[in-house]
């Protein structure tokens, strides 16, 4: 009877601990409000940081399976195992350049794990059109978010970490 209340436990505790986001990209942590795009600066699509990215790899963030990516290959979405959304979305006004400077190395609805390959940047050609290259890293569903503990520094894609979520 104890072996199966531990089991349980042990199983409750896991959903409940915090759950590892690494970079998707590397570069410079930067607050998500210092983001030059009001939609992020101001929270409205969730809650994060954002990179000055430095690397030309778009790589998975979590374990999970890729919701969206975007026609023109700036943004993607992920869900995790546990149920937390991330949105990354390469550069300000990004969209705009329907695709130029990208290339796709993962499709919708496939498993990733974290440091996966997503997409690739061309940083020559996006430092000459593109508004900005900071790339905000968001949590979408932050309804289900308890507390983000957000990290600072400079970053290396698929090893260093840059937030803890918390579960409600």
């Amino acid at each position: 009877m104890n072996f199966i209340l531990n089991f349980f436990k042990k199983k409750d505790s896991h959903l409940k601990k915090k759950i590892k986001i690494i970079a998707p990209i590397s570069g410079k942590i930067i607050p998500i409000e210092k983001v030059p795009d009001v939609v992020f600066s101001k929270k409205i699509v969730g809650d994060g940081i954002a990179i000055k990215p430095t690397s030309k790899y778009i790589v998975s963030p979590i374990d999970g399976k890729i919701g969206t990516i975007f026609k023109t290959l700036h943004a993607f979405s992920i869900e995790s195992i546990n149920g937390i959304q991330i949105f990354v979305h390469f550069g300000i006004d990004t969209v705009q350049l329907q695709g130029k400077g990208f290339e796709a190395y993962a499709k919708e609805g496939q498993i990733v794990k974290k440091g996966d390959i997503i997409l690739k940047v061309n940083l020559k050609i996006l430092k000459k059109t593109a508004k900005s290259l900071i790339t905000p890293i968001v949590i979408s569903n932050i309804e289900k978010v308890k507390i983000i503990e957000k990290k600072e520094g400079i970053t290396i894609a698929g090893e260093s970490v840059i937030m803890y979520v918390h579960k409600k």
